[in-house]
């Protein structure tokens, strides 16, 4: 994972009167909802409440913040999904949580706004070299938690034999993210929720 601390040589001077933390996370919102270039500086310094001065001398500048903002998204979305995975007294009820948390979160204006790190990487990671490294992390660290997670339930009895935990959480993480991508465009949420039932039936003895 990326090393977001804020360089020593930002922190020292007179002590800031503001919450850097509190600072990313209003930036993250605001790239979330309008996208990396849909950002311009007014607007983060609106969101913010920072002085242009005050902005740069923290953080560097637009596409420092906005790195620290998707490092702060994607641990965000980490933490869910470890918390689903463990929330069911079985392996595969804690896929199915997450799933349909999945389902849950394409629906209405969450649904609209859709996912950072999908929007990031079809906007930057082609070009950006620090933003593919974040997008790759993302994407290889929720692999090997859904991996993980079919590979007990597999213990359990409860996965097919004959599939594989890593080829299937590899399926998983297209599936998700590209539902993200579908559901933007207003599909209806019913398909959604049987496109999940069918994946799991295909998968589950």
């Amino acid at each position: 994972m990326p090393n977001t601390t804020i360089p020593a040589d930002r922190q020292r001077g007179r002590p800031r009167e503001f919450d850097p933390d509190r600072i990313i996370e209003r930036a993250m919102q605001i790239f979330w909802t309008r996208g990396y270039q849909g950002t311009s500086l007014p607007d983060l310094l609106e969101a913010t409440r920072l002085s242009r001065g005050s902005l740069y001398a923290a953080f560097g500048d637009k596409h420092g913040l906005f790195l620290l903002a998707l490092d702060r998204y994607i641990v965000q979305a980490l933490k869910r999904l470890d918390d689903e995975l463990a929330s069911g007294q079985t392996a595969l009820a804690g896929l199915q949580t997450c799933l349909d948390g999945y389902v849950a979160r394409t629906d209405g204006a969450a649904g609209k706004r859709g996912c950072l790190v999908v929007a990031t990487a079809m906007e930057l990671a082609a070009h950006d070299q620090e933003v593919s490294k974040r997008i790759a992390h993302f994407f290889a660290a929720m692999e090997a938690r859904l991996a993980r997670a079919l590979q007990h339930a597999q213990k359990e009895g409860a996965l097919l034999r004959n599939a594989s935990p890593v080829a299937t959480a590899h399926l998983l993480v297209c599936f998700l993210e590209g539902l993200r991508v579908v559901r933007k465009t207003g599909s209806e949420p019913d398909k959604a929720r049987d496109a999940v039932r069918a994946l799991i039936s295909s998968l589950t003895t």
